[in-house]
């Protein structure tokens, strides 16, 4: 582990699966601290840089998903979801939240330590033999895109937060402009797991997140462009520096 250990913070309202996950965790050497409500995580999170927040989905007073879709609006702190449900609409859903990972319970300990760390991997790296974008920003259509900051910035000045997997999915859409990405090709710029990803739908998800960021009307797309059985494309032009 590190010098610097990512900060975890565990989001559960069941106090017997939140603390022995943390005794585990910093057993492992993380550093943890740990919350029973959205309520008490997000004082927590206004006053403690967090790597990642670990989020069960059913929680008394506002659930795991709800907090979720509120903390994309102000951060783009990475989320793994712990649900007991298993269904797959279920874990669309957790995704379309904003979630970057879903762990179905029960689960063992050592397998979210496994997903903690790929999620922190995917999101503070590319992934593994692939070179970082050689520009450094781009315009389009009124929007800047600051790729070392990973910041996407509106006419206005506004700066829009994007989770890792929507920095990764923009960076290769605007290096290259109007060509046509497959799915398979967005998989491995996401992840490198395509049977995974393809099964929980996640690219179709994370460009329909994107789009309601990026897009006037996300229903009647003009930027991300569905090229109809092959993938998507940015169909604008983009100046790079």
């Amino acid at each position: 582990m590190p010098d610097n250990p990512p900060n975890i913070l565990i989001v559960d309202d069941h106090r017997d699966i939140r603390e022995p996950l943390a005794r585990y965790l910093k057993e492992k050497g993380l550093k943890v601290a740990t919350a029973d409500s959205a309520a008490s995580a997000q004082q927590m999170l206004s006053s403690t840089r967090f790597d990642l927040v670990v989020l069960d989905v059913m929680m008394p007073g506002e659930d795991g998903l709800a907090f979720c879709r509120r903390l994309r609006t102000e951060s783009s702190i990475p989320v793994i979801f712990l649900s007991a449900r298993t269904d797959e609409i279920d874990r669309v859903l957790g995704l379309e939240m904003g979630a970057d990972d879903y762990l179905a319970k029960p689960f063992g300990p050592r397998e979210l330590l496994a997903r903690i760390m790929a999620v922190l991997r995917r999101t503070h790296e590319l992934p593994p033999q692939q070179e970082l974008p050689k520009i450094k920003q781009a315009r389009f259509e009124g929007w800047t895109f600051n790729l070392p900051e990973r910041e996407l910035v509106r006419a206005d000045g506004r700066v829009v937060p994007l989770s890792g997997a929507e920095f990764r999915l923009l960076s290769a859409l605007v290096e290259r402009p109007q060509v046509v990405f497959t799915r398979e090709q967005l998989l491995e710029r996401l992840r490198g797991r395509k049977a995974d990803l393809v099964f929980d739908r996640s690219i179709d998800t994370r460009i329909s997140r994107l789009r309601r960021k990026l897009e006037d009307d996300p229903k009647e797309p003009r930027l991300i462009r569905t090229a109809r059985g092959e993938g998507y494309v940015l169909a604008c032009e983009v100046s790079t520096s």
